[in-house]
């Protein structure tokens, strides 16, 4: 029997009912597909992945990439974009070799002024990590190039080999964006809530409107009223024991897409690469160690050390009635997915667990851990690939395959060049903002949604792709979609209502211009982890 849940925020009562343990994956959904994985990943825009697609340089000792005939032209960098640029240098092909470089400045006020009122022109003055000509990890340059501003830079599918192939046999658009500005903290909340606003508590340099949070890990409990506030930017979540105690955290308020999958009965997780510890085994409770989660560590392709956990990538952990603060493992395989200790929050070892035993949920959102997150600074697209790919090929030798959707996106743009302006849908005007004018993002009060400020958005263009047996094949879509437009196919697939409290999800638009549902066809495409290139199996 379902145990009822109820609770209040400021948009009235809304009943949150726990799910049972029994198998869900029969759940009547509005399309074919009974299992979604979202592969959630780091600071990425658009050009910086697919600029000049379809057209790679192909040079000598990199992996090839060649379109198939019929392949359709994406909105990219062409012409004077490309020769005569009006940012203080033109974007410039980085190679395999230039894999690894410096983290971009893509706070929630210097992207605006990057934007320039819609000119997109000042991303060295304002996004890029270094004022100085270079190139790689922002000190001195590579003798392959001339001195430019890496901000302003793009990789194509000699590196990313593997998306852009994946762009070949599924389907990509080129028109989706951030839902606001900003870095990895809104972006996920928007994913997973389509609400940046609510916030109870946190410091004044991520949250506009609300005190400080007390010191201390919160716990997990019912879901609690919204708070007054709109988070900007990153702090770790108050419901986490690997949060930064040295840093300040934020607490949210209100719903999020997990309360409404309890609320249906539908099986889900967010699964994140080291938040157990190194050793644990899913379903074995004895290789489960309370001091040692969230320790563990990888080396990048450059040889760095990297912590695999990072709190401020994982959304759950900032509302009460969806976090597990002491990163407790489900009691079972059987549980994964479904209401116990762990809360729905999960290792990545997790969601292998239960999708190799016939178990996977009906939706699972995936974090790589950190080396492979594809985030500038310690992780790259060459240990990225390897997490697409890996996890891709896995997913397509299951006999889930026929009724799964991959959906790959990513949480911000990093700060990376991108050339589109993006439609303003949401309206501030704080000290915060700066889009149009100091203090300004649009002039119109009438277009804040409820008073609800420091939500500016649309921000920068990303990348996103749709790999199922039920995507369009080679096809490129341009509808208007955001961050939360992942929350409102999750909704409408599970025929669920909406988050409310402010959420975007009932204005996002469609992810169903990427799939066919008439045929399922049996579309499958096995990569090489290493090359991206195309392989047997």
């Amino acid at each position: 029997m379902l145990t009822a849940i109820l609770f209040v925020s400021n948009v009235g009562i809304l009943a949150v009912r726990a799910d049972t343990g029994s198998n869900d994956t029969t759940s009547a959904t509005s399309t074919p597909i009974k299992h979604l994985v979202v592969i959630y990943q780091e600071n990425v825009s658009f050009d910086h992945y697919f600029a000049t697609y379809p057209l790679a340089s192909n040079p000598s000792g990199e992996p090839s990439f060649r379109a198939d005939k019929g392949t359709p032209s994406v909105n990219g960098l062409t012409g004077s974009l490309l020769s005569n640029n009006p940012n203080l240098s033109n974007p410039q092909r980085l190679d395999r070799s230039q894999s690894l470089t410096c983290d971009m400045n893509h706070g929630y006020t210097p992207e605006q002024k990057a934007f320039d009122s819609g000119a997109m022109d000042k991303f060295v003055e304002f996004a890029s990590n270094s004022t100085s000509k270079t190139v790689l990890q922002c000190t001195g340059t590579d003798s392959g190039m001339s001195p430019n501003y890496v901000v302003m830079d793009y990789y194509d599918g000699n590196t990313v080999t593997a998306l852009w192939n994946y762009a070949q046999q599924f389907a990509m658009s080129d028109n989706s964006y951030s839902t606001g500005f900003g870095p990895s903290t809104p972006g996920a909340l928007e994913v997973t809530a389509g609400n940046t606003f609510g916030t109870v508590c946190g410091p004044a340099s991520a949250v506009y409107g609300v005190p400080a949070c007390p010191a201390g890990v919160g716990a997990s409990g019912p879901a609690v009223a919204q708070g007054p506030g709109t988070t900007y930017s990153d702090a770790d979540p108050y419901y986490d024991k690997c949060s930064n105690q040295t840093r300040p955290t934020i607490a949210m308020g209100g719903a999020n897409v997990g309360d409404l999958l309890n609320s249906a009965g539908v099986s889900w997780g967010w699964f994140q690469g080291g938040f157990s510890n190194p050793g644990y085994v899913p379903g074995n409770l004895s290789t489960f160690n309370a001091s040692a989660v969230c320790t563990g560590t990888h080396q990048n392709i450059g040889g760095a050390t990297v912590t695999d956990y990072i709190p401020h990538h994982q959304p759950f952990q900032y509302f009460p009635q969806t976090s597990n603060p002491q990163h407790l493992p489900p009691t079972s395989v059987a549980m994964i997915g479904h209401q116990d200790q762990a809360n729905h929050q999960y290792d990545l070892a997790d969601f292998w667990a239960a999708a190799n035993s016939g178990n996977m949920p009906a939706v699972s959102y995936l974090k790589g851990a950190g080396y492979q997150d594809g985030h500038a600074g310690y992780s790259d697209p060459l240990d990225e690939q390897h997490f697409f790919v890996d996890t891709i090929n896995r997913l397509q030798k299951l006999p889930t395959w026929g009724s799964t959707a991959v959906v790959i996106a990513y949480d911000d743009s990093d700060g990376w060049y991108d050339h589109v302006m993006s439609p303003l849908l949401q309206q501030s005007q704080t000290v915060l903002d700066a889009l149009t004018a100091p203090g300004q993002c649009g002039s119109n009060p009438a277009k804040v949604p409820s008073g609800q400020q420091a939500r500016c958005g649309f921000g920068p263009r990303q990348p996103l792709l749709v790999i199922s047996p039920f995507a369009k094949k080679n096809f490129v879509d341009d509808t208007l979609t955001d961050q939360s437009s992942i929350v409102r196919f999750i909704e409408d697939n599970w025929k669920m209502g909406r988050v409310g409290g402010g959420s975007v999800d009932a204005q996002a638009g469609t992810l169903s211009n990427m799939f066919d549902f008439r045929d399922e066809g049996g579309n499958k495409l096995f990569l090489n982890p290493t090359t991206g290139e195309r392989s047997s199996s």
